[in-house]
């Protein structure tokens, strides 16, 4: 049995015309059976604070799903009528899958203090999902969007915690104590997500370096995925899908999804073979 990947970093739901429409960001990536979102945001002044965990959700009640805020701030709580009340400005990443979610977890990625510009804490969502091509750990990621020594350090970090797995297992072992199952060993991965970088930059050549060989299976398709809604003619290349060969192996193509108008970027589709 084929099935499909997506990727989509989808800007706190606010499109090219600059308005916040969920359903047609959805509605790009709802045929994928496993998604990779990055950019997904509660609290948020720029999409008027909207729960966008709990919208995606809900229009896609047919899929599991897991989300991590690795960046997450005090926005306006206070205390009121006697009731404490929460509100907090969180940004982060979210996987949807068509088959059960066996494991999840959330990694903070290395950062520097950063005041000048806008430093969020980044992070990467590991969910174990059993697929037709068997248990595969699937990464929804996103890099620093300035600093390209930020970026390797982050890469470094990510490549350390993914290759680890095999012999740190994933968020509980030891099950059996509790009757029940040990986790499905899936020594396989694929990490998605808004890289922040081009294909000529050290960051991609880190990201494929013998230090953890990784394989990107979206080079069949070179096509860009960022777009500046200011000037349609500004391009550039920066999601991904960075794989292990045992991954790769079931890759049959790979495509972006440049009709998509719901973000600055575009959905990246991988398609695998049974």
């Amino acid at each position: 049995m084929a099935f499909t990947v997506a990727t989509y970093n989808i800007q706190f739901g606010i499109g090219l015309d600059g308005a916040y429409d969920l359903e047609r960001i959805v509605d790009a990536v709802k045929d994928a059976d496993i998604i990779a979102l990055q950019e997904v945001t509660r609290g948020f002044i720029r999409n008027e604070g909207r729960d966008m965990v709990a919208e995606i959700q809900a229009l896609m009640p047919d899929r599991f799903a897991v989300h991590h805020m690795p960046a997450d701030v005090d926005c306006g709580s206070a205390v009121e009528d006697g009731v404490a009340v929460n509100r907090r400005f969180q940004f982060g990443n979210m996987i949807l899958s068509r088959w059960p979610i066996l494991s999840a977890r959330g990694h903070l990625l290395p950062r520097s203090m950063r005041t000048a510009s806008l430093n969020l804490q980044r992070g990467a969502l590991e969910a174990l999902i059993a697929t037709p091509s068997g248990p595969f750990r699937f990464y929804s990621v996103h890099l620093d969007h300035i600093d390209p020594q930020e970026r390797l350090n982050q890469i470094a970090a990510l490549k350390e915690i993914a290759f680890a797995v095999p012999h740190t297992g994933m968020a509980v072992t030891g099950l059996s104590e509790y009757g029940f199952p040990e986790l499905p060993h899936a020594e396989d991965f694929v990490l998605l997500g808004d890289f922040n970088m081009e294909p000529d930059l050290a960051e991609y050549r880190d990201m494929l370096s013998e230090t953890g060989p990784l394989v990107d299976v979206t080079a069949t398709d070179s096509g860009w995925s960022w777009v500046d809604p200011d000037d349609r003619e500004r391009v550039k290349r920066l999601d991904y899908g960075f794989a292990t060969q045992g991954f790769a192996d079931h890759v049959t193509k790979a495509h972006v999804d440049q009709s998509a108008e719901g973000s600055d970027h575009m959905p990246v589709w991988i398609h695998l073979g049974a």
